[in-house]
């Protein structure tokens, strides 16, 4: 093993944690459909997403390589830069986690690490040109992508099986949840597990005990899956929640075609070493499946409260870690009140949570304890205006005279009286 020196060392176990919180702020990328539709039960969901985590970990390198070699200058930042990065993005995975709220973990960490690397050296120490073709543009642009698909998907499902009986169906689409969880977890193992190894990698090289330009080394890809494994595992109960009810409603058939959709997106983005976001993936595709079946709806007021947490993940964790990294320069004293500082926020987020605890037990339920499968979508203003003035079609009774139908007959009978015609 390199040379490595408390500093490395404090470094690379904050690296981890980072991993660890990825780990269970995005499991619900690849099991909240699989669980609230019913195809698995929450906790044999979130094990075998662990384990699929573990494995896609070790099939590709290509964006740890974005993430030690690309996107800021190697050569020019300290360990501490690293630290104050992984403040900033451990600090907002773990705030959105409180309030349910899916956003990416991957942009916690390049917002941290370009807000450091600014506050340390200057914009020069980043490098504009991967920011934008390969963080910013696959930000925008796969949610939308992933979104067409399941929503063109989910369409195309519904047409084909329209003459499969409904409960045979419903069987085969669950199975083929499954299995496109399956995928969504091993993409997601190839995508955001290395991202801590490339982190891992630049503090190693930063404080010279990697040569620049080195991969990642074994034991720190190892490391790396094991710790986003485990926290997959205890599963983000609150953002799955989030994602499998709060969006939308989903039937096995959307949730069938949101994962094969995001799955492909997210394999094909990690090929081309891509950083994206697996939350803005799997996020876009739910919305594309509930817009895809007839009478579907997406809740969009969840949805904004999410679009507005993806904008400000980049900028609220680079502030969060350019604070932390100005302390942290001052040498040890620094670098321990940030460690500190990291320390008691968390606990503070973790005893705060516990005030209203979510876990596999009450996951698919609502705040008040109904299953939100059964609730409508709140009528809008416009909706409910033009339900009060369109005339009943031809052949209903409106609700008052089918009272009066009902009551006129009932008081006769209970007068002794020959109950009479009703109009």
């Amino acid at each position: 093993m390199e040379h490595i020196t408390l500093l490395l060392a404090i470094v690379v176990v904050t690296a981890l944690v980072f991993d660890f919180t990825n780990g269970f702020h995005d499991t619900a990328n690849a099991m909240a459909t699989t669980i609230s539709t019913g195809a698995m039960k929450p906790k044999a969901a979130v094990a075998m997403s662990a384990v699929l985590n573990l494995v896609g970990a070790f099939l590709s390198v290509e964006v740890a390589k974005t993430i030690s070699k690309g996107l800021v200058d190697e050569t020019g930042i300290q360990p501490e830069v690293i630290l104050a990065a992984l403040v900033g993005a451990i600090l907002w995975n773990l705030l959105t986690w409180l309030v349910g709220l899916p956003s990416s973990s991957s942009h916690a960490l390049m917002g941290g690490l370009i807000g450091a690397t600014v506050a340390s050296i200057g914009v020069s120490g980043v490098n504009g040109g991967v920011v934008l073709t390969k963080v910013l543009i696959p930000a925008v642009a796969a949610p939308v992508v992933a979104g067409v698909a399941a929503m063109v998907a989910t369409r195309l499902t519904y047409k084909v099986g329209a003459n499969i009986d409904q409960k045979t169906g419903r069987k085969g689409y669950k199975a083929g949840q499954i299995a496109s969880a399956g995928l969504v977890s091993l993409a997601h193992g190839t995508n955001d597990a290395q991202k801590t190894m490339g982190i891992i990698t630049l503090a190693l090289v930063a404080g010279g005990a990697l040569a620049p330009g080195s991969n990642p080394p074994v034991w720190v890809i190892v490391s790396a899956g094991l710790a986003i494994a485990l926290g997959t595992y205890l599963g983000g109960w609150r953002i799955i929640r989030t994602m499998g009810k709060g969006l939308t409603d989903l039937q096995p058939q959307q949730g069938f075609a949101a994962q094969t959709g995001a799955a492909t997106v997210i394999l094909a983005s990690s090929h081309l070493g891509f950083s994206l976001s697996t939350t803005h993936v799997c996020s876009g595709a739910v919305m594309g499946a509930g817009l895809g079946r007839k009478g579907g709806v997406v809740r969009w007021s969840t949805a904004t409260r999410m679009f507005v947490a993806w904008g400000l993940t980049l900028p609220a964790a680079g502030l969060v870690a350019a604070l932390a990294e100005l302390v942290a320069r001052q040498g040890d004293w620094g670098v321990a009140v940030v460690a500190a500082f990291l320390v008691g926020s968390s606990a503070a987020i973790w005893f705060v949570s516990r005030r209203q605890v979510v876990d596999h037990t009450n996951v698919n339920e609502t705040e008040d304890g109904a299953e939100a499968a059964d609730e409508p979508e709140p009528a809008g203003v416009v909706t409910t205006a033009i339900a009060a003035v369109t005339p009943p079609p031809a052949g209903t009774v409106p609700a008052d005279d089918a009272a009066l139908k009902t009551t006129i007959p009932a008081q006769a009978a209970a007068s002794g009286a020959a109950p009479t015609a009703t109009v």
